[in-house]
């Protein structure tokens, strides 16, 4: 009995995953099709944005699938991370101002992220102070 409950969980977390895959793949068409310079990553996640916003797919078909990805997304950043030691010469001698652009960038993600948070709050009636 307890496998059977824990199949299903992998079964469901694995099809949220296609379908999140799904919107990455159709926006990554897009950007090819169209030859736009946004990733086609970005135009996934807005279709899927907009897909949820119209109710063309219900949120409990992928939020287990989106929990994993967001709990492992640190894992995600690793490749990319090696990757810059290709550039380290073009980055070479802008230390200071890559610390200054790390901070900028941070400060102003933390800023609206925090104000959407409270936005969506206010309208489901929550406050935190």
């Amino acid at each position: 009995m307890k496998w059977e409950g824990m199949e299903l969980s992998i079964l469901k977390t694995i099809f949220h995953i296609l379908v999140l895959t799904f919107y990455y793949y159709i926006g990554t068409w897009v950007q090819e099709a169209t030859n736009l310079f946004i990733p086609g990553s970005i135009i996934g996640m807005n279709l899927l944005l907009i897909t949820l916003l119209i109710n063309g797919i219900k949120v409990s078909w992928i939020d287990k699938g989106a929990s994993l990805l967001v709990n492992h997304l640190p894992l995600l950043f690793i490749p990319v991370t090696v990757g810059v030691i290709q550039y380290l010469d073009l980055l070479a001698g802008k230390g200071l101002l890559l610390i200054l652009i790390v901070f900028i960038s941070t400060g102003v993600v933390a800023f609206f992220s925090g104000i959407t948070t409270q936005l969506m709050n206010r309208k489901k009636g929550e406050h935190y102070e």
